[in-house]
């Protein structure tokens, strides 16, 4: 775990460069009441968040591990109360907190800087449901069958349960995508 980078990730990185290109400037590790986003747009007041789907709890890409399974349902739940409680508090001081995916950043680059240029430009923030999974239990075993308990992130109150086959797949990552390290 001690490999595993917190900062400057390569969909951070692939992200970053091309907004840049795109002629929007932000703030890099900019602190927010002890919070300190991956970017912070400061003039439009926007801290923006490039979550792993396997740190975050993505209800497409998490893959609950099969070892050790009560520390990282412990962990997972603990940086899913952290996101929760970051996103209220930026929310409370006037911050516009915004949570992208990595998978969105290898899959479709381009939609999520037209997104972040909306709301970094004209404050139009996307109608998107942020989904968080908590827990994973095993419904069959022999069918690779798991349920996930997931909580929606504006609204940690909010929670449904979704059945479906353990699955280990990958999103594809291009090779063909370019990225700069400043």
């Amino acid at each position: 775990m001690a490999r595993i980078k917190s900062k400057d990730t390569k969909p951070e990185l692939l992200l970053r460069s091309a907004l840049w290109r795109q002629g929007l400037r932000y703030r890099l590790q900019y602190r927010i009441e002890n919070i300190r986003p991956d970017m912070v747009f400061v003039h439009a007041q926007v801290a923006l968040f490039v979550d792993g789907c396997q740190w975050h709890g993505c209800p497409e890409h998490y893959v609950s591990p099969r070892t050790n399974r009560e520390f990282w349902t412990r962990k997972l739940q603990e940086n899913v109360e952290r996101d929760t409680a970051q996103t209220e508090l930026l929310r409370a001081t006037g911050w516009i907190p915004y949570r992208i995916w990595e998978h969105e950043v290898w899959a479709n680059l381009s939609t999520v800087v037209d997104r972040v240029k909306a709301l970094v430009r004209e404050g139009i923030e996307p109608d998107i449901a942020n989904w968080r999974v908590v827990e994973v239990e095993i419904v069959n075993a022999d069918q690779d069958l798991e349920r996930k308990h997931l909580r929606l992130l504006e609204s940690p109150n909010t929670e449904r349960t979704v059945d479906q086959v353990r699955s280990t797949q990958k999103w594809s990552r291009s090779s063909s995508i370019q990225y700069s390290k400043r």
